[in-house]
């Protein structure tokens, strides 16, 4: 085993470690809201030309984006969306788990490229007792940083919800 193969793995169970705690108890279309706002201000406050996505099931509740992103955000956003609601877990995971294997994502999968990505940014949104309902995507960072500003995210709107 190489390092980087260890380095993977290792870095394969803190992210779904991270991700196994990201269970909401709620998620209604103002949560939603609440989320994509308080990104979108971190962005604005931080200078981060990010794209925001977060959707409902099939809906999309949530879509803002900043200064600095262009279309191609919002293509990025598609494919990572695709990935992350067929295989119920986060797009860097998922795309994590193929290098980790030493494959290609799209050639292990031979889902088309211009349909599925397995870069990091889209995140489930799951409810406690329920499963994923829906997902949460930034786009405009690299990979690793648009998924961690997601779980942030996730992780503040839990305890926003905690103590309401």
């Amino acid at each position: 085993m190489t390092s980087s193969h260890d380095d993977l793995n290792a870095e394969l169970a803190v992210l779904r470690e991270t991700e196994s705690t990201l269970v909401l108890t709620r998620f209604t279309h103002a949560d939603a809201w609440t989320l994509g706002s308080w990104l979108v201000e971190r962005g604005r406050r931080d200078g981060l030309g990010i794209t925001v996505d977060i959707r409902k099931g099939d809906q999309q509740v949530f879509h803002a984006a900043l200064e600095g992103t262009t279309p191609d955000n919002d293509d990025w956003i598609e494919r990572k969306v695709r990935t992350v609601r067929r295989f119920s877990t986060s797009s860097l995971i998922v795309g994590r788990s193929h290098a980790a294997k030493g494959v290609d994502f799209n050639d292990a999968t031979q889902l088309p490229f211009t349909e599925y990505v397995a870069h990091g940014g889209c995140v489930p949104v799951r409810i406690a007792g329920v499963g994923m309902v829906g997902t949460l995507t930034v786009s405009g960072l690299k990979q690793e940083d648009d998924h961690a500003l997601a779980v942030e995210a996730l992780q503040w709107l839990q305890g926003v919800s905690a103590g309401s």
